[in-house]
Parts: structure tokens; sequence; C-alpha cells
């Protein structure tokens, strides 16, 4: 007869993740009795600091929240105003805010891949000493990257916190001879990206299959960065408006970070989300990439997270390519933007999943009040009771380290963006 014991696991502070988490985790008779995934970071109440700020203000505040998906949170905002003021933006802003995305998406895909995620599928502690052994992989990572930035660079104005997006489009136009640079800089890269799609899906990941809900914006004609429909694999058709109908947050204890559940259940938003959902408007090249392999999609298990996040590098590559073909500079970068009293929403699809944000304005464009959900925050319910699966399945006979080293590759595999979570507060006072 097997042993029993009791169990406590504690993780004060997360590594390779964005921003400070813990996990407490206790096992009592082979069950786990307690599980709470901790995002303590103080709250930074930028919904707050919004109201009184003029609509133009709001892309470059909102960019703040995070120095690794400020696109996402500019292109939320910028949609929001767009809608409240019934303004319509020119096909040359929409192609432009595209190509941005697939900085973001690139940059943000190829750190957690290479820096972040690969040691703990290969059994390294860190991306340095992961480098000893795979160093061409750790280069090939850090261009990526690289190549991303620049794209934030030269279409955004900075690679962190751009500053060149605004309500009606963009405040200037790239100089021509700058694009023509990064097309051929992207097509440098591209067999690079192909290559690692190939070696990801060959990494030896763990069989953990799990029923969850995917959710992720829909566009009949494009796989989606800022525009369509709110969609999910139990069924859900909306229009982003109508999210609030159907999602809702709370406030736990452990967390300074609301949880989210879509008709009173977790859900996965982010890249195995997309990809599951999305898959069908990928190109085929791309999904002939994976032919061979372990991984095909949809997949119910979690840890093809990682092989959903070169695909989408792969296609971002050859997205930004084909924008920076047919690009030719303006005189017009963008359209004017006469303010008026109204409610605007805006919702795209960060790295880490679908962002939304509802902003009330009065009529002279000020902010009256905000409302932002980041990925983050939605994906920590799934990730408490993916935790609660994937070690019961990993087997909670297992060692402490060993069983700490399953949860933190657990949470690692949502990249969580920790910082980005943290801008609510709810406040009781009893007395």
């Amino acid at each position: 007869m097997q042993e029993q014991r009791k169990v406590s696991v504690r993780v004060p502070v997360l590594t390779r993740v964005e921003g400070e988490g813990a996990l407490e985790l206790d096992i009592d008779n082979g069950v786990i009795t307690n599980l709470k995934f901790s995002i303590f970071e103080p709250p930074r109440l930028f919904e707050k600091l919004l109201e009184g700020r003029d609509f133009q203000e709001v892309p470059d505040i909102t960019a703040r929240i995070c120095g690794i998906c400020p696109v996402a949170y500019q292109m939320s905002a910028v949609h929001a105003a767009e809608m409240a003021f019934g303004v319509q933006i020119s096909p040359w802003t929409r192609a432009l805010r595209r190509l941005l995305y697939c900085g973001e998406w690139i940059q943000s895909h190829a750190l957690h891949i290479h820096l972040l995620a690969a040691p703990d599928f290969l059994g390294f502690e860190d991306a340095l000493t992961m480098a000893k052994k795979f160093p061409r992989v750790v280069k090939r990572g850090l261009k990526l990257q690289s190549i991303g930035n620049r794209i934030m660079r030269v279409v955004g104005g900075r690679s962190v916190h751009p500053v060149n997006a605004c309500a009606g489009g963009f405040y200037a136009a790239p100089p021509l001879d700058d694009m023509r640079a990064l097309q051929a800089e992207l097509v440098a890269v591209q067999a690079d990206a192909y290559e690692l799609v190939r070696w990801v899906a060959s990494l030896p990941m763990p069989d953990d299959e799990q029923d969850f809900v995917s959710v992720a914006l829909h566009h009949p004609d494009e796989y989606p960065f800022n525009e369509g429909r709110l969609i999910s694999s139990d069924g859900l058709d909306i229009g982003i408006a109508e999210y609030e109908a159907h999602f809702d947050e709370f406030q736990m204890a452990h967390s300074t970070a609301l949880h989210a559940h879509l008709h009173g259940k977790p859900y996965l938003v982010g890249p195995l989300a997309r990809v599951n959902l999305l898959h069908e408007q990928l190109p085929a090249h791309l999904l002939a990439l994976l032919e061979g392999s372990d991984v095909q999609f949809p997949s119910r298990n979690m840890f093809h997270s990682m092989a959903a996040r070169a695909l989408e590098i792969a296609y971002c590559i050859d997205e930004a390519i084909r924008i920076l073909e047919a690009y030719a500079p303006t005189d017009q970068p963008h359209v004017a933007v006469t303010p008026r009293a109204g409610t605007g929403f805006g919702c795209t699809e960060a790295p880490r999943g679908m962002l939304w944000h509802r902003y009330d304005f009065n009529a002279d464009g000020t902010v009256k009040t905000a409302r932002i959900v980041p990925p983050t925050s939605q994906s920590q319910a799934r990730m408490e009771l993916d935790l609660h699966q994937s070690l019961h399945a990993f087997g909670l006979e297992h060692d402490d380290d060993a069983l700490r080293l399953r949860a933190e590759q657990v949470i690692r595999n949502y990249d969580p963006c920790i910082s980005c979570a943290t801008h609510f507060l709810r406040l009781k006072v009893n007395r």
C-alpha cells in the first residue's frame, strides 16, 4: 500500500515570467487541498488614471501597462475611440496597424519560446545554461525577437511603448526606404521562422490532454489581430460590445488580478485558443511544417501552446512581408477625429490573448470611465484549473522539487504577463 503524505509546496517567486507571482500548493492524502496562483503586484489603477484624459492621450498611457505588449493596448484603445466617435480609418491605416501587430507578436512569442519556455522542455535551469548546448537555437530566438522589435520601431517610432499610433491612424508615415530595408530583413529570417515551427514540434512535450473552452476573435477573411467577433469552442458568437453580458470578473483574496469566467466557467485565451479555433485560416504551407510530428491542431494538450506560438511567428513573418510589398507612403497618415459623447469598445488579440477595452467619453473627448480586461487575468482561473489537472496527471507522489518544477512549467506555458493584470482594485471596508 502506498504511503500517504501531507505536502506543502511553496514557490515564493516565480522565475522566467513577466512580473511577480507565487504559487501555494498543499497535498493531503493524495489530493490537492489548496492551490493558489497568487499575483501580488500592487494594482496600478490605470483605469482611474485615464479619467479626465483626452482621447488622444489614452493610447500612449495604456501602452505603459506593459512593455512587452504595448501595441495591443494601443490598438484596443484607438479602436474604442474610433467606434465612439464614428471614425472610418483608411485601408492604408488598417494595413499598417496589422504590420505593427505582427511586430509585437513576433518579439513576444520569440522571447517566450527561446528564453522562458524552452529550458523547461530541455531540462535547463535557464536560457543562458541552455545556450551552452544549443547556441544556434538561442541565437535564432534573439534574431527573431530583434526583427519583431525592428518592426515596432520603424512603424511605431519606438520598439518599447511606441508613440506613432493615434485615433484615426498614425501621426506619421514610415519612410519608404526604411520599409524596404525592413522587408529585406524579414525575407532573410523567413527560413528561420519555418525551422522554428519544426523544431518546437519536435520537442519532448508532456502528454497532458484536458477539456477546456477556447475563446478568440474571429474575422471571416483573415487571421485576426484587430477586428472580429468573439467566438468560443462551445458556440459563443457575439459582437465585442456584448462582452459584459457573457463574461464575468470576480475577485479572489489571494490575487490582485481579477479572475474571469465565461458563462460561469474558466476559459482559455491566447495562441493555443486562437490556433484551435482558427487553424483553417492559417496558410497550408505553415500547417504542413507540422507533418510527421505529434502536434496537430485543434489540440487539447496545453503544452502545445508553444507550437501555436511558433506557428504564429511564421505567419506574422509571412504577413509582414506581404504588407510591406504593397506599402507606399501617404501624405494623409490619419483622418480627422471629431469627439462626441458616447461609448466605444475595442477588442484585439494581444500575444497572450484577447484584450478588451470599454470607454465612456464626454462630449469634449475626455474619458468619463474606462474598463480594461487583459488576457492574463482572463486566463488565471484556467491556469489554476490546469495546475490541478496537470499535477494530478503528473503524479502527486513525486518529490517536492519535481512537483515544484512541473507547476512552474505549467504556469510558464501560459506566458503570464503578470504586471498587465494588476491594475484592478476592489475595496471592501468593514467597520
